[in-house]
């Protein structure tokens, strides 16, 4: 068996990992560096188990397990994936693209410990499934609204804002690559209307900019795994005040 551990403590459970399957080639990616390594012309792994969200300072921004899916399926290296949650309030939103995912296999809290998670990568290695627990939550995923050519925008949008490239209609703007008339309706068009979807605004007050705003400081870190994710790193980056083309 050929098992892939995508984690910033991967070393922790390699050991024990071994014991339980002492026949098998383990290998431990702890970073974006020595993931892309570790799948480069090589044969294909049975199973990958990856943290959802990778806790650790220098790499909780720019790099996730919805990259290790992506990363994997780039480099037709395609592998029953087991995704590991921590159970905090931050992975909700990757959770919720991760249970959409055809490619994720399961999902497991970390919490269950060692022998559940042992005995998981043997069934997705044998080529069974896990069964997906019901989501936390009935709102619609990030993942599914950032779809379409208003959703993209949207999303482009939201990354500007949440990377703190814009500070106002001008910025946003520049930042997002959209015409100023597209940012001024940033709140009414086209993030107003996900935010009240999720139902994650009070109707009884005004969706002021200043409101939109604060909503992409909360998703800030599934907002701009998306952009990282699905080609739109550009809005991330410091833009030049330059004129922008609507999308």
């Amino acid at each position: 068996m050929r098992i892939l551990i995508a984690s910033p403590l991967g070393d922790v459970i390699a050991a024990p990992m071994n014991a339980a399957f002492p026949d098998a080639t383990i290998t431990v990616a702890r970073d974006e560096t020595e993931f892309r390594s570790s799948i480069a012309a090589r044969v294909r792994f049975d199973v990958v188990t990856a943290d959802l969200v990778f806790n650790r300072p220098d790499l909780e921004w720019k790099f996730d397990g919805l990259d290790v899916i992506d990363g994997l399926n780039q480099a037709d290296r395609r592998a029953p994936v087991l995704i590991a949650t921590q159970g905090h309030s931050m992975e909700n939103d990757h959770l919720a693209e991760a249970r959409l995912r055809p490619d994720v296999s399961g999902v497991i809290a970390k919490a269950v410990g060692f022998a559940a998670l042992a005995d998981a990568m043997g069934k997705l290695a044998l080529g069974q499934t896990l069964p997906m627990h019901p989501p936390v939550s009935n709102k619609p995923s990030l993942f599914e609204l950032f779809d379409g050519r208003r959703g993209i925008t949207a999303g482009r949008l939201a990354g500007a804002i949440a990377s703190g490239n814009a500070a106002d209609n001008a910025t946003l703007a520049a930042a997002a690559k959209v015409s100023p008339n597209t940012a001024n309706k940033v709140a009414t068009n086209y993030l107003g209307p996900i935010i009240r979807a999720r139902g994650e605004h009070d109707d009884r007050l005004p969706l002021t900019q200043p409101s939109v705003y604060r909503w992409c400081g909360l998703h800030a870190r599934y907002i701009v795994s998306w952009c990282r994710r699905n080609g739109h790193s550009d809005v991330l980056a410091a833009q030049s005040a330059t004129r922008p083309d609507d999308l």
